[in-house]
């Protein structure tokens, strides 16, 4: 166990989502917030897993790469227990939605039941670098709109969960997801992500209707300016990376 993490089981507080109507949330915005995932202590917990550089494979300046301002880093394969837990039990519960779009989009569903399962084909095909997040951003950062796609093997949905309390501890960087809808012009959601509690939000593009049926809605996030205080979030990707 990553030291300076108590051993938690979160099934309970995903199980005690209502995940029906946080599909009707993804199918309305392509977004849509969990009830707490996590107590704060928790995630002071995680935030200051940030400054322990072992457990992360790499670490990248968001200004240097020219994606905004602010840093973050890739967790090891070796995820804190806590970090492992939430991805294993958010899986099949994101999956059932997962499988609804592919049908609406006529794509094929190639997600298994399991994870484990699902992350070795990624393996296979290349992706065998972990993608889980974990995000820190200071007064002036911000994130620039994209998408995170690191290969072929994508899954549609991920979550980010906020780690420190909107309007105490920052104020400033919401949440932003922009949708281009087909022959139209784009739409933007702004979100303040609450502390403990995810957003699921789509990972590249999601079905949106039509009066030619249903077709792709392109999708991309990213973060506002911080106007004061520190804002750290966890990542959750459902996908590895080439």
């Amino acid at each position: 166990m990553t030291a300076g993490l108590r051993p938690v089981d979160v099934s309970r507080s995903v199980d005690a989502t209502d995940w029906a109507a946080l599909a009707d949330g993804l199918d309305a915005q392509g977004c849509a917030l969990t009830p707490r995932l996590l107590d704060p202590e928790q995630c002071r917990e995680i935030a200051e897993l940030y400054d322990r550089a072992e457990l992360f494979r790499s670490t990248v300046d968001m200004a240097r790469h020219r994606f905004g301002s602010g840093t973050y880093r890739y967790f090891t394969h070796d995820l804190p227990p806590v970090v492992a837990a939430l991805r294993e039990a958010l899986y099949p519960r994101l999956l059932v939605v997962a499988r609804d779009w592919a049908a609406r989009l006529g794509r094929p569903a190639p997600w298994p039941d399991d994870l484990q399962e699902w992350l070795a084909r990624c393996h296979e095909a290349g992706q065998d670098r972990s993608a889980q997040i974990l995000l820190r951003y200071q007064e002036g950062d911000w994130n620039a709109l994209h998408r995170d796609v690191f290969g072929d093997l994508v899954f549609p949905l991920q979550v980010v969960i906020g780690l420190d309390e909107y309007g105490v501890d920052y104020t400033g960087g919401e949440f932003l997801l922009v949708e281009q809808r087909p022959r139209a012009q784009s739409r933007g959601t702004t979100v303040a992500l609450r502390q403990g509690h995810g957003l699921v939000f789509t990972t590249r593009d999601r079905p949106v209707r039509t009066k030619r049926g249903w077709s792709a809605g392109a999708v991309r996030h990213g973060v506002s300016t911080v106007h004061s205080g520190h804002r750290r979030a966890l990542g959750l990707v459902f996908h590895d990376a080439s």
